[in-house]
């Protein structure tokens, strides 16, 4: 209406007009109330607020959702392979077929080698709720599994791994009886007891010279797979007091051994050519000749042992003479060099000939009884330009040294070993102290 007009109108009419217009636009502007639109609310900072969610509003689409796995656990089977044994056989056992095996064998690389396995080894089979065939199991080592998995016809592996984790450990004796026995009483495993022997093996005789008295400590390394230890590793620095002499042994981080000085452990020679572990004797340069009894100087060191303990080479060098005659017996004599020769008595077998050349630690023959001696033994003798020298005291030449920055970053090492090995020692011995002090 125009304007003009309204004016025209009474004066209640106007107001009327103006009214239902007012309302009209008061109508047009309020927000309209959709069943799904909340009220405006108010949130304040750091509180928590609960939010409503529809029962199905977290699950997929149905075209999306899959079905729900179960866990079902496995009955297993478990075998050690015995002579004669092989997977086949294995599977025969529990009633997996040939195809199954087949098809196992050749799934991968990993499973290639299931067809040859050793006597000892362990086999786990595992079978589902149904009586299926689902899982091969064989443990390789104390940190390795293989783990062989069916997925339908086929078969799936991997090599499960633990983390080897390593420690240095401690351990020091005072011989009451033998070495091995004190090593024994220290923890020490048997091959870290002739690991020990094998490094001052150049310095003492540790078949004759082992006193009452004597001492060792030795740190090493221990390896250890989720805190259980599985294993002992190098040793890192020993010590051995041998008739009031100490010896010091340190590994390089190149795994050679060397004294505090950086001085070669390894020697031209060994102090003694038998296992400690079998003799029962001693050197006596004036002693009862064992056949004739007449004192008589006796030039050489005699080692009682069992018949058949094998004879090592001294050191390095060539066969001299590998012979036999009525008062040696089976003999076997080496020439180290111009200076050194070393003789080799009584054996039963020679397992060398006259011209080889043989290496220290070398099998030269076996301990026995033959020629003029009243039972069996190794008669050993050591010549330094043709004159006898008692073999476990003589002065023997060294193999090459460290020098250099070389012997420099050793010695520091060194030194820091020692001094863990030192600081274990005093604690070890004030726990003895107190221990003693309170029984």
């Amino acid at each position: 209406m125009p304007v003009n007009r309204i004016a025209a109108l009474p004066r209640l009419h106007q107001v009327s007009i103006m009214a239902i217009s007012a309302l009209v636009v008061l109508l047009i502007l309020l927000p309209s109330k959709s069943p799904t639109q909340h009220p405006e609310s108010k949130f304040e900072v750091g509180k928590q607020y609960a939010i409503k969610l529809e029962a199905n509003s977290l699950l997929p689409p149905e075209d999306e959702a899959q079905p729900v796995r179960h866990f079902v656990p496995l009955t297993w089977h478990k075998f050690k392979v015995q002579a004669g044994d092989s997977l086949a056989v294995i599977f025969n056992r529990v009633g997996i077929s040939p195809t199954t095996l087949y098809r196992l064998i050749n799934s991968d690389q990993g499973t290639k080698k299931l067809a040859s396995l050793k006597v000892g080894d362990e086999i786990h089979l595992g079978f589902d709720d149904q009586g299926l065939f689902t899982q091969l199991v064989q443990p390789r080592d104390v940190n390795e599994t293989l783990v062989v998995t069916r997925i339908g016809d086929q078969f799936v592996s991997k090599v499960e791994s633990k983390e080897i984790d390593t420690q240095v450990n401690f351990a020091s004796a005072t011989i009451e009886s033998s070495f091995w026995n004190a090593g024994i009483t220290a923890g020490l495993n048997a091959n870290q007891i002739m690991e020990l022997a094998g490094l001052f093996g150049w310095d003492i005789d540790f078949a004759l010279d082992i006193r009452q008295g004597d001492a060792f400590s030795v740190l090493f390394e221990e390896q250890l797979v989720e805190g259980e230890i599985i294993g002992r590793g190098n040793i890192l620095a020993a010590t051995f007091t041998n008739r009031g002499e100490t010896f010091t042994a340190i590994r390089s981080k190149t795994g050679k051994y060397f004294d505090e000085k950086g001085r070669a452990m390894k020697k031209a020679f060994l102090r003694s050519p038998v296992n400690f572990r079998y003799v029962s004797s001693n050197f006596n340069p004036r002693r009862l000749h064992p056949v004739t009894g007449k004192v008589k100087s006796h030039r050489g060191t005699d080692y009682v042992a069992p018949v058949g303990t094998p004879i090592w080479a001294a050191g390095d060098g060539i066969v001299m003479k590998s012979a036999y005659n009525k008062f040696n017996g089976n003999y076997v004599f080496i020439r180290h060099s111009s200076t050194y020769i070393t003789k080799y008595l009584h054996l039963t077998k020679r397992k060398v000939k006259t011209g080889q050349r043989v290496k220290q630690g070398q099998t030269i023959g076996t301990l026995g009884g033959t020629g003029r001696v009243t039972g069996p033994h190794l008669h050993y003798e050591f010549l330094v330009h043709g004159v006898h020298k008692n073999p476990r005291t003589v002065k023997l030449p060294q193999a090459k040294s460290l020098a250099g920055k070389e012997k420099t970053a050793f010695i520091a090492l060194a030194k820091d070993r020692l001094a863990q090995l030192n600081k274990l020692s005093e604690l070890l011995a004030s726990i003895g102290t107190l221990e003693r002090n309170h029984s």
